[in-house]
């Protein structure tokens, strides 16, 4: 009885076993056994790392968020123009005021060669609406009772600036208010009277820029920034340079279950060249707009099943198929073999 239970379960055997002095050992067999080996070593290695890397996926929901701000992170060089007539201006879409606005900016004095000369810091930022820059007849009049002998100095020390080929890198971190708006650099913050007598007239002013680092939060692996590394740089010519910025919410969710909330965007870019009477002053405008979508990006663990599903694919295929070729080499040296040897009995 056992006998018979023994036999039944070596006839379900997939793999029998041949007699040694039966198997055959030839050189193209070993070939193709050391081909296939080292194709299943380097796809093993290709799946493993596959398995090992983070799988990063994406997903799409309305924003929720209210009430918070919105951090820009600025890092800007600006070669042609002194850091003593530069301002950082902002204003949201509603044109509410903001009296304790959290403002880090740092203004880095330069000289011709791009070298640190000197350091200012902006406590606070400037925010006001800028009305086409038109000043009524009392702030003319204040204007006038304020050009002084310290407006006298600063117009001489600009244009000394000027002269030596001075510029500034501004860069630090503003919170606004998470609703739309635009913030910008420029000489707006000047008397516009003082701005006359050092430039000479707006077509004079040179906005030539490089955008170092423009960001509105912390960074996170894989996010592209469009504006790091742009420069615009004018010859001979000035104008407004405008940058309309599409803000995307994210947050990144790491395999720690870290949330680290940030946001992406996308930019276009138009300039306008200025005209020798035009009323307005060059600026480097940045407007900007929140999308209604937010995105989450979550890092997960690749499945191990499903890695040992596509191992066992790739590895059992790779099997067969140098199985295959050896039979196929083997017959194919059979069949140019044998008619030598015949012809050599003969």
């Amino acid at each position: 009885m056992k006998m018979g239970v023994k036999q039944a379960i070596k006839k379900l055997d997939a793999f029998p076993r041949a007699e040694e002095h039966l198997l055959q050992k030839t050189q193209s067999g070993a070939l193709v056994s050391i081909i296939g080996l080292v194709i299943m070593a380097t796809l093993f290695l290709h799946e493993l790392r596959y398995y090992l890397t983070t799988n990063v996926v994406h997903q799409m929901a309305v924003d929720l968020k209210r009430g918070e701000t919105l951090p820009i992170h600025i890092n800007m060089t600006f070669p042609s123009l002194p850091c003593d007539v530069l301002s950082v201006d902002a204003i949201d879409l509603s044109g509410k005021h903001e009296v304790d606005l959290d403002t880090n900016i740092w203004k880095l004095r330069l000289n011709s060669d791009g070298y640190i000369i000197g350091t200012e810091y902006l406590s606070d930022l400037v925010e006001k609406e800028h009305a086409a820059h038109e000043h009524d007849d009392q702030d003319h009049k204040v204007h006038l009772q304020g050009f002084d002998k310290e407006a006298e100095d600063m117009i001489k020390r600009v244009k000394q600036a000027l002269a030596n080929g001075e510029g500034c890198r501004v860069y630090g971190v503003l919170d606004v208010q998470r609703v739309a708006g635009n913030f910008h650099m420029s000489v707006h913050g000047l008397n516009i009277f003082v701005a006359q007598m050092i430039f000479e007239g707006s077509s004079h002013v040179n906005v030539s820029h490089i955008i170092h680092d423009l960001s509105f939060g912390p960074k996170y692996p894989g996010i592209h920034n469009p504006l790091d590394g742009t420069a615009r740089i004018l010859h001979g010519a000035s104008g407004t340079f405008k940058y309309y910025i599409k803000i995307v919410p994210t947050e990144y969710n790491y395999l720690s279950k870290e949330v680290l909330p940030t946001n992406q965007f996308s930019v276009t870019e138009y300039f306008s060249p200025m005209r020798e009477f035009d009323r307005t002053w060059p600026a480097v405008y940045f407007l900007y707009d929140l999308s209604p979508i937010t995105v989450t990006i979550k890092e997960e663990r690749r499945n191990f099943l499903h890695f040992i599903t596509r191992l066992c694919a790739v590895l059992g295929g790779t099997f067969a198929l140098t199985g295959m070729l050896d039979r196929w080499m083997y017959r194919l040296l059979e069949a140019l073999i044998k008619p030598k040897s015949r012809s050599l009995l003969q």
